[in-house]
């Protein structure tokens, strides 16, 4: 059955999301500017910091809209969903919110500190499987045996959650008076970007949205390119940019609206985290600071008033120790 999704559903989900979570920061950073004019970027760069919200994500967004729209089963019986962590926050936080069980199955390459979080928010955690793919099917098989309700990453409510950061987003600009020429987002699932493509389409058709992904988790850049579902190998170190897949109803927003879709390597997603540290008093975990990378991928081409995404703060210790790398 196709789903559709419109504005009027995203300022519905932004009322709900504004009762529990504060609008987070949109704000330029001098230093970061200078060190992409070194490397021949002119645009005027603001970084949307969506890693200050509770969980360290722009995920808790979801989490929180999910846990006002719960139906009656899914309260009776709880919740059941995969992730490699951001997203298995934000089931956790909204689970706690409404008062229900929720059980996340996450992959033995999610980061132990994601792990952590998930079982700190109260929800039982279970590690199955080398990839997001196949945790997924470990929670799909979960879910049917133990009569819990799965969740999955692209769940419409958590899409309009999601999208509730671009109406900020674009709100914030307006009232500035400083119109935006384009936006970066990270892709995973695809559900950040598939969320500004629908505000963006309501309040600046002018502005050209572009996604990020890691090449070395091209599935939904395939996906994308070709016009169907495709699935490839992630071994990118960015745990939130590691899926296997496209997913239907994402790819199918992104369709026609996304205006470019750019892929960078882990090493270039590692620079720009080191920027964002250095440069923006920002740490940022790898999928957070992959919308960066791909405005320094993009070079001089990059033009006018750029937003650029930072949706996570959830670094691995790896992570955290690359930064000091040369």
């Amino acid at each position: 059955m196709s789903i559709e999704l419109t504005y009027v559903d995203i300022t519905r989900a932004a009322e709900v999301v504004a009762r529990e979570l504060p609008a987070t920061p949109l704000q330029a950073h001098p230093l970061l500017d200078l060190a992409l004019r070194e490397r021949g970027i002119a645009a005027d760069v603001v970084i949307k910091h969506e890693h200050v919200l509770p969980t360290g994500s722009f995920k808790v967004r979801g989490g929180v809209h999910l846990a006002a729209t719960l139906t009656e089963p899914e309260r009776a019986h709880g919740l059941v969903t995969c992730s490699t962590g951001n997203h298995a926050q934000s089931v956790a936080y909204g689970a706690r919110l409404a008062g229900v069980r929720a059980t996340v199955v996450m992959p033995g390459t999610a980061p132990a500190v994601k792990r952590d979080a998930v079982a700190a928010l109260g929800a039982e955690v279970l590690v199955r499987g080398a990839s997001l793919g196949e945790a997924a099917e470990a929670a799909r098989a979960h879910a049917a045996s133990s009569g819990g309700s799965f969740i999955c990453p692209t769940d419409p409510r958590i899409v309009l959650g999601h999208a509730t950061a671009y109406g900020e987003l674009f709100g914030q600009a307006a009232a500035a008076g400083t119109p935006l020429d384009a936006v970066l987002v990270p892709i995973g699932s695809g559900t950040g970007a598939a969320g500004a493509c629908l505000v963006r389409d309501a309040l600046a058709p002018g502005c050209r949205i572009i996604g990020v992904q890691s090449a070395a988790a091209p599935a939904g850049w395939q996906s994308w390119r070709s016009g169907r579902i495709e699935q490839a190998p992630s071994t990118t170190r960015a745990s939130g940019l590691a899926t296997t897949t496209g997913y239907e109803l994402t790819q199918r927003l992104l369709r026609g609206r996304l205006d470019d879709f750019l892929l960078v390597t882990d090493d270039d997603i590692d620079t720009a985290a080191r920027l964002l540290a250095s440069r923006a008093h920002t740490l940022a975990e790898g999928a957070g600071a992959a919308a960066l990378a791909g405005l320094i991928a993009s070079g001089p081409g990059a033009r006018g008033l750029v937003a650029v995404m930072c949706t996570g703060a959830n670094a691995s210790a790896d992570e955290i120790a690359r930064l000091a790398a040369a």
